[in-house]
């Protein structure tokens, strides 16, 4: 072991110690052969308890409540959770936060109903490098409704700025979808001065929290957002496939339409009539039954958030962050390897981003050596450090080992 590897050894032992929520680790469930587990921002670990969680509800709410468990406890599910996700995470009072369909789906019910609730104004602006199902969506809503794309191109690496925004707006502007997390660089848009410039333009904004929510503090309400989606299954711990979430601000409620009617956005559900009549609150979001198997998961991940409050999560995640750039500093950068990440804390998320050509063939490397961090096209690996599961010594194990996979 060199005498900088030593010490960062040394410091991310003193670090760990010094962590307020380092007693969590032991909460999540063992993955044998893993050295390092860095994807986190992409599909968070198992709580522990999960298993003996599952068999509780099927042997009760599912296998001995059988149906009973939609009037005692199912049917109001997606509003509940999604208002506890609001109540922890995003900053937004009860009624705006729902819990249902997949990200895409959210994201084009949404886009929709923005794009009708806006007549006579005929631009969508996007980011041009944004993930590629909001681009994707945003394309066919925009296909569909005869509007037209504006894209932002900002740096790659620190991200879309107000000031960029400002120079896109218009009064043809109706929607504006943005990522508040990169999902390549991790850099944080400015959600509070993007939002503002948007309603000040009279369009609609609608931001993709799917990299920030259970990590990054926001305040949809404050900030007045008008509409959210994300995913529950990254930082939340939902699980693969996990529901989406949705936010509508309440003010829209009843004047924005969102285009799948089903029967659970009805405003009788049971009445089973001739024509489609939609609730007046937020399960108007609703389309089709929920998946309530798949909300599980994450309820444990809300009770640790709830516990230890968002706040703390951003600190550890920041300490995080930091150490994995002090280690590529100076273990990686010497050989050649780009930080695609900002370095300043108060503009990046939870994840940082490493670039090599050689990091396509690294990555599967480091897979079969029990290190998991991913690989994102073209170059890039994603170092996503999640601060409930994560500690500053795996954080440089992981390190270590891209560092030897290089070098070999």
């Amino acid at each position: 072991m060199t005498d900088i590897t030593a010490d960062l050894l040394a410091e991310a032992r003193k670090l760990d110690q010094a962590d307020p929520l380092a007693h969590h680790l032991s909460a999540f469930a063992d993955a044998p052969g893993v050295v390092a587990y860095l994807d986190g921002n992409s599909l968070g670990r198992p709580l522990r308890d999960l298993p003996e969680k599952a068999a509780a509800f099927i042997r009760d709410d599912w296998g001995t409540r059988l149906i009973r468990s939609w009037d005692e406890q199912w049917m109001a599910l997606p509003m509940s959770l999604g208002d506890r996700i609001g109540a922890i995470a995003l900053g937004a009072a009860k009624g705006q936060t729902v819990v249902a369909d997949s990200t895409s789906v959210m994201l084009y019910k949404l886009m929709r109903a923005a794009m009708a609730a806006r007549p006579g104004r005929s631009e969508i602006v996007i980011e041009a490098g944004n993930f590629p199902t909001d681009r994707f969506i945003a394309a066919g809503v925009a296909n569909e409704t005869g509007a037209t794309l504006r894209w932002v191109e900002p740096d790659p690496i620190s991200g879309v700025s107000a000031e960029q925004v400002a120079a896109a707006v218009s009064e043809r502007t109706a929607l504006v979808a943005l990522s508040h997390v990169d999902y390549r660089s991790g850099s944080l848009a400015q959600m509070p001065e993007i939002t503002a410039v948007v309603k000040d333009a009279g369009g609609l904004m609608l931001w993709d929290l799917c990299h920030s929510v259970g990590v990054v503090p926001v305040q949809l309400d404050e900030w007045g957002v008008d509409m959210a989606v994300g995913c529950t299954y990254k930082y939340l711990n939902g699980g693969p496939g996990s529901p989406a979430f949705g936010y509508l601000r309440a003010e829209h409620h009843g004047a924005v339409t969102q285009p799948i009617h089903g029967w659970w956005g009805a405003a009788d559900i049971f009445a089973m009539g001739p024509e489609y009549a939609p609730v007046a609150g937020i399960r108007q979001l609703l389309s089709g039954t929920p998946p309530v198997l798949s909300m599980l998961a994450m309820q444990g991940m809300l009770d640790l958030i709830e516990a230890e409050g968002i706040t703390a999560l951003r600190a550890k995640s920041i300490t995080l962050t930091d150490f994995a750039i002090r280690a590529y500093d100076a273990l990686l950068a010497p050989l050649g390897v780009r930080l695609l990440s900002p370095r300043e804390a108060s503009r990046r998320g939870g994840h940082v981003t490493i670039g090599h050509d050689s990091f396509q063939e690294v990555t599967k490397r480091l897979w079969a050596d029990g290190v998991i961090p991913d690989f994102r096209f073209p170059d890039g690996i994603r170092l996503g450090l999640s601060p409930l599961s994560t500690s500053h010594e795996e954080t440089l194990r992981g390190v270590i080992a891209v560092r030897d996979a290089l070098q070999s």
